[in-house]
């Protein structure tokens, strides 16, 4: 039938697109920049820290440690703009700017340039402060700009002022995979042709006593067992929970025909991506792990390869007892017990909306250099996990391709497979 071969035909011209990623900026509890997360990564610091008593709501928390970012955002923003964004649209304003950088500022018709960014909570920050001067100063002394500063599509929309895209401005909103999906988007409006260049990645800035309160109340947060930069253990016996942590990643994504026609430099390729969801419940993943297998099989398909392809695997591994070892069963049911394995919310902490995106550009470095990173904090394997997980100093090895896995509240899934350029 001619519908029949209509259809195989345009499956197959979406498929043979390639996304270049062609820039990448961060901002995390490391440090400013994608070099000071990559060499904090090798170097196996922390950015992990017990957070002063602010006053008595901090001071009465069962956990008072996370990773924050302490770099002056003032610097790169100036005073006048800071007073205007919340911290969760400062974060990617910042790291945007790094990364457009990076690519060399592409010059894209604007019409033709995206913006995909996730978000897990938005500007919660500003939604707290203002909640507090309407409580005590009255609803005349509550800021005019409450609601776009705290809108989740905030920091999206301030991007794609920033910067001129018109192609469309989305927000997606999946917990601790919001991250990764934006990427997965951004990847398909350029598969679709809606777009040349996407702006894509994810941020959070959500250390708050509320939030801090409710993830402890869920027994999600590591209770304090001794020092605060040793408490996040991804793939540990020893594990508690996770740790909150702040941050933005963003990557430049292209057609592999625009990025040709300027002679981009080309970090990796997104190959291949895999969203799925569980339907199983709101904060735990489905212990089986199929909804994890079946998003890095897809991702697999896509990118056309097979799972002995694959060198490298970014685990989500929050530091959870249930969650990591459903991953690393999901893991050993794909990729086997041989696969690079590596961890990096050891030294990150958790970026909930960020994660997914920090990890990507994580991916992409140890594509690059052929580095895989340390688990830190990894001192004895759960004897229920038989996965070859990177541990003690980062190991040199060449990756051709590699895998990030990014999970969230909800049973959201998403795998992103990246290739050497």
């Amino acid at each position: 039938m001619w519908y029949n071969s209509t259809c195989t035909l345009y499956k197959k011209r979406r498929n043979a697109v390639r996304v270049a990623m062609t820039g990448y900026g961060a901002v995390t509890s490391l440090g400013s920049g994608v070099e000071d997360l990559w060499s904090g990564m090798i170097e196996g610091r922390s950015g992990v820290c017990e957070l002063g008593e602010v006053d008595d709501l901090w001071r009465d928390l069962p956990v008072r440690i996370a990773a924050p970012v302490t770099v002056d955002l003032e610097a790169d923003l100036g005073r006048v703009r800071m007073r205007q964004l919340d911290r969760n649209a400062q974060l990617a304003l910042v790291a945007t700017a790094e990364a457009w950088g990076d690519a060399g500022r592409p010059e894209p018709d604007p019409d033709r340039l995206a913006v995909v960014i996730g978000t897990g909570i938005g500007g919660v920050q500003t939604l707290l402060e203002q909640d507090d001067t309407l409580e005590s100063r009255g609803p005349r002394r509550v800021s005019p700009r409450s609601v776009p500063m705290l809108m989740p599509n905030a920091a999206s929309a301030q991007i794609s002022i920033e910067y001129g895209a018109r192609a469309g401005t989305f927000t997606t909103a999946s917990a601790c995979a919001s991250g990764a999906e934006a990427i997965a988007m951004g990847a398909r409006l350029i598969r679709d042709d809606d777009a040349d260049v996407v702006i894509a990645g994810g941020v959070e800035a959500a250390i708050t006593a509320l939030t801090m309160a409710g993830f402890a109340q869920a027994q999600a947060l590591a209770k304090p067992d001794g020092a605060a930069d040793e408490l996040s253990r991804p793939f540990d016996r020893e594990r508690r929970g996770f740790v909150l942590g702040e941050g933005s990643g963003i990557v430049i994504l292209e057609s592999e025909a625009h990025a040709a026609a300027r002679g981009a430099h080309v970090h990796a390729w997104l190959a291949g991506w895999g969203v799925t969801s569980d339907a199983y419940h709101i904060t735990g993943a489905d212990p089986d792990g199929g909804g994890q297998v079946r998003a890095m099989r897809k991702a697999l398909s896509l990118g056309g390869l097979g799972a002995a392809d694959v060198g490298h695997v970014n685990a989500h591994a929050t530091g959870t007892t249930i969650g990591d070892r459903a991953e690393a069963n999901a893991i050993f049911q794909v990729f086997g017990e041989d696969v690079n394995v590596t961890g990096p919310k050891g030294a990150l902490g958790h970026l909930v909306g960020g994660a997914g995106a920090v990890e990507a550009i994580i991916t992409a470095r140890t594509i690059e250099t052929g580095i895989v990173p340390a688990t830190r904090n990894l001192r004895e394997v759960d004897p229920d996990i038989h996965l070859d997980i990177v541990s003690v100093a980062p190991r040199h090895t060449p990756v051709d391709a590699a895998v990030s896995n990014s999970f969230g509240f909800g049973g959201q899934n998403v795998t992103l497979m990246l290739h050497a350029a």
